[in-house]
């Protein structure tokens, strides 16, 4: 019988970090992959005010109508005919998005009838115009 412990027993157990570690990286890479990013149109937009404005919870097509009647899309400056190809592009890649129309407060109503025409000529029922709450 012994009554003292030999060094080879008597040593700390380590635990092995390594598959933790893969799998906390498999599942941020999860997550980013899976993350829904908003796009923005690219300029600040003075947006007019509603009593019955609605908060829109998936938002992917990002439309924007400046003060100077300019429209922007993805953060580039796009020629009013050219919306209707670059959101059936983008509805092509992502067909559950919605469209977000930002206008601006002093934009021209047939500039942004003009976007909303293109919108619908482009199979698009599910677009909104964004207000800020009163």
């Amino acid at each position: 019988m012994r009554k003292h412990a030999s060094k080879a027993n008597s040593g700390d157990a380590e635990i092995d970090m390594t598959p933790m570690l893969d799998i906390v990286f498999i599942m941020l890479i999860f997550f980013i992959v899976t993350a829904s990013f908003l796009k923005e149109a690219g300029i600040e937009i003075n947006r007019p005010d509603a009593s019955t404005s609605v908060k829109a919870d998936k938002a992917n097509i990002m439309i924007a109508v400046s003060d100077k009647n300019e429209v922007w899309m993805e953060k580039r400056r796009v020629d009013p005919r050219a919306v209707r190809a670059n959101v059936e592009r983008l509805r092509a890649e992502n067909p559950e998005g919605s469209v977000v129309i930002q206008a601006d407060v002093d934009a021209k109503t047939g500039v942004v009838m003009e976007v909303i025409d293109a919108v619908r000529m482009a199979n698009v029922n599910d677009y909104v115009v964004a207000t800020t709450e009163k």
